[in-house]
């Protein structure tokens, strides 16, 4: 198929359109969440981010597979192999078996995503299903001489590669920015960038989950995972990979390395990174002991999806400053466009040159890198447009297949929402009044009945009990 989507490159520092290898379809994978904690709301921006990516990628004609894994072993607290998995840091923490705290956390993430219309991959893979695959690859990389046996352990050898920093021209020391240098070096390491295939008891004694390997009982490293499970869902080639900006090193730069040395040819041609959220003081992160949850955010009375059209009003490739201030200012931008939108009717037919002219211009939007602010700017233009409701209505619900912001339906939502707490609220009345009369406290039983009335909410008596109506 012809297209002309596009967006920045980071293996090649510049916007590109995409070519997938088979026309027509897109092999996309997701770096998916270590499930030893909640998923705080930096990490999700990467998924909001990466959600609408397949939206677009999907709107515009293609057929995307997309894959996900999820990190339930082998990765540790510092990304260049030291300090302790990630999973047995939560699960001592809890008092939990480690696969307790996986199953735990994997359906506290499905569940923030769902609050935040974030799609569920067609593929979702556990690192503990694929221990035979990531054996496998480590033999064949072993036999490759790509990797070596040290201190009971199996690591890559990074010397054999012509180009590993591959995802830049800059040092090796600017590359490193951010990773932690006060860390335990490993002294079985031929050389300092080396990485772990797999880790032996000599590594770790503690460690909860073992498998029997060809190098004794032990556990993967976490660089293997995305390769091997990528592989196994979409074959020797994916067209987009997709993650935070601070997995493009090591991470990122240890999956090509791993997965081209085993295929022999090009794993991978688009990466699309997402960039950091920010608080004042600096990038939002799990270290720093308390941070920001879809729970939190709803405890304080927003609407998650504020959020997502929080993210959405910024360019991915930049930094995003949270403040709750910026987000009382969106909750009420959300509220004034979603009321703007419940106001129109439902009515007549739609005007195609209309509507064809306005899809063009969201299509181009969302095919430049992602441009959704400006694709949000397009319902704004739309609804001051001189076409009838019912043009803008089928307009801005196509819009929404893509930005997954509830646009038609949040009013009524919101209505249902009110009602239900209102209900909840003249029950616990009711029963209080029933109470009071019971204890034969007449003056606090009619209070309440004021105190209903006052609010709009008539009772009455009857033989099967008290029925209640808005005056």
């Amino acid at each position: 198929m012809e297209n002309k989507f596009q967006f920045y490159n980071t293996l090649t520092r510049k916007v590109e359109t995409v070519i997938p290898h088979e026309d027509g379809k897109i092999g996309m994978y997701t770096c998916g969440p270590t499930v030893y904690h909640f998923a705080h709301i930096g990490n999700l921006r990467s998924y909001i981010m990466e959600d609408v990516l397949e939206k677009s990628l999907r709107y515009v004609g293609y057929d995307v597979k997309r894959v996900m894994n999820i990190t339930d072993v082998g990765h540790l607290s510092s990304d260049a192999d030291t300090g302790e998995d990630k999973m047995l840091k939560g699960a001592k923490r809890e008092h939990k078996t480690v696969m307790e705290i996986a199953k735990y956390y994997t359906d506290a993430f499905f569940s923030d995503c769902k609050k935040l219309n974030i799609k569920t991959p067609d593929v979702v893979e556990p690192a503990t299903n694929c221990i035979p695959e990531f054996i496998h690859m480590i033999e064949v990389l072993l036999e490759k001489g790509y990797a070596y046996v040290a201190g009971g352990n199996v690591y890559f050898d990074t010397s054999k590669l012509d180009d590993y920093y591959v995802f830049s021209s800059q040092s090796e020391k600017e590359l490193l920015v951010g990773v932690r240098d006060d860390v335990e070096e490993d002294v079985n390491k031929k050389n300092k960038n080396d990485f772990v295939l797999w880790f032996t008891k000599s590594k770790f004694e503690d460690q909860a989950l073992k498998w029997d390997s060809p190098w004794g009982v032990g556990y993967p490293g976490w660089h293997i995972e995305c390769s091997c499970i990528s592989m196994k869902h979409l074959g020797e080639y994916v067209d987009i990979h997709c993650g935070g900006v601070d997995n493009i090193f090591p991470h990122h730069t240890n999956e090509i390395a791993q997965s081209e040395s085993y295929l022999g040819h090009t794993w991978c041609k688009y990466w699309f990174h997402v960039q950091h959220l920010n608080d004042k003081s600096g990038k939002m992160s799990k270290s720093k002991g308390d941070f920001l949850t879809v729970s939190l955010l709803q405890e304080k009375g927003y609407d998650p999806i504020v959020y997502r059209m929080f993210c959405l009003q910024s360019h991915y490739r930049k930094p995003l400053e949270f403040s709750y201030e910026v987000l009382d200012n969106m909750a009420a931008a959300y509220k004034k466009l979603t009321k703007r939108i419940a106001e129109l009717k439902d009515e007549g037919t739609v005007q195609q040159d209309k509507f064809d002219a306005y899809k063009a211009k969201f299509e181009d939007a969302i095919s430049n890198d992602l441009n959704t602010s400006m694709a949000i700017t397009i319902i704004y233009d739309l609804l001051k447009d001189d076409m009838n409701d019912k043009t803008k209505l089928a307009l801005i619900n196509d819009f929404d297949k893509v930005l997954s912001l509830n646009l038609t339906t949040a009013q009524a939502d919101a209505k249902e929402e009110i009602d239900a707490e209102l209900e909840s609220y003249v029950l616990a009345k009711i029963e209080e009044r029933k109470e009071a009369k019971k204890a034969k406290d007449f003056a606090k039983a009619d209070a309440i009945r004021d105190e209903l009335l006052a609010k709009g909410i008539v009772l009455k008596d009857t033989r099967e009990g008290v029925i209640w109506h808005k005056a």
